[in-house]
């Protein structure tokens, strides 16, 4: 657990230690371990603007000692910074942000290969593959999912690469064969792997949401929303995951039964602060206005401060 007042200490802890060894150590590897774990684990804790923050400063702070460290302590520095430049590019898709996203999550996947990290090179690969498919780019996006698999260690990471970066491709494009197998492989990876716990993890909500979506796109909207609702329930509640997986069974609903769809975005809305609510959440609640064409949803949805404002503070 973390508190607000948490998060800056763990950026300022980390200001001392390059205090006490301006060139970079052993111990001040260690530390930036410490705290890319602490930014993983609470990720959703904090809206994503302030972690955006606070995650840009660490980074900063260890880029000072890198250029002085010895061979083995440079190579620690900089795989520490590829997995902080992989949270700032999830924290700008979360913010809407693409350019920005792409621009970090490129970085962390040269850093990645780089310091010979094969986890925080896939890992960025699939980030790269899900920003892609933001923007219906499927060539890319496939290219990213491909190259991700190939560098991702057997077992939870694959079907993580599996479900977040190659399914959603493979749906689009109408690979109805293609895509049943990517999620059979999946499913039996889950079975056994278990569980990672934080944004470079894996989970049994994150991989239902991923084949519910999957679903949707296929226009199979029983099964999306079944696997919806497995999602939600493996999911605590009003977390970004639980929201996720709501508003994806919504839109599963939304052909048969609009008014229940509506009711569910609007409690999404009623229980989750703007500040909290990521980009990929208005993403799929402007979706569902559209596909129900209520009044009310659509005034709320349109009353939605932006995440980052003209100017460009955080919201």
């Amino acid at each position: 657990m973390t508190t607000a007042s948490g998060l800056p200490a763990i950026r300022e802890s980390v200001h001392w230690a390059v205090s006490e060894a301006p060139d970079g150590s052993a111990t001040l590897v260690s530390l930036a371990e410490a705290a890319v774990e602490h930014y993983a684990l609470n990720y959703s804790k904090h809206p994503p603007a302030v972690l955006l923050e606070e995650v840009r400063e660490t980074r900063a702070l260890l880029s000072t000692a890198v250029a002085g460290a010895d061979h083995e302590v440079g190579v620690g520095l900089r795989r520490q910074v590829g997995w902080l430049s992989a949270l700032l590019g999830n924290l700008a898709y979360h913010l809407d942000d693409r350019a920005g996203a792409r621009t970090h999550l490129t970085l962390a996947g040269a850093f990645g290969e780089s310091t010979r990290e094969p986890a925080l090179t896939a890992w960025a690969s699939g980030a790269l593959a899900m920003v892609a498919t933001a923007r219906t780019d499927w060539g890319h996006a496939r290219r990213h999912a491909e190259y991700g698999l190939q560098h991702a260690p057997e077992g939870l990471r694959r079907a993580q690469l599996l479900g977040w970066a190659l399914l959603p491709t493979l749906a689009a494009t109408g690979r109805t064969a293609e895509a049943d197998d990517v999620v059979d492989e999946s499913d039996e990876i889950m079975r056994s792997a278990g569980e990672l716990p934080g944004r470079f993890g894996y989970d049994l909500a994150e991989h239902r949401l991923h084949v519910a979506e999957a679903y949707l796109t296929l226009e199979r909207f029983d099964r999306a929303a079944d696997v919806a609702r497995e999602s939600a329930a493996a999911a605590p509640a009003e977390t970004p995951a639980w929201v996720a997986a709501t508003l994806v069974l919504a839109l599963a609903e939304a052909r048969d039964t609009p008014d229940q769809a509506a009711t569910r975005a609007l409690d999404v809305l009623d229980l989750i602060p703007p500040p909290r609510l990521r980009a990929t959440a208005r993403e799929r609640l402007t979706r569902l206005q559209r596909v129900l064409g209520s009044s009310e949803l659509a005034e709320r949805v349109r009353t939605l401060p932006a995440p980052i404002r003209a100017d460009g503070t955080a919201a």
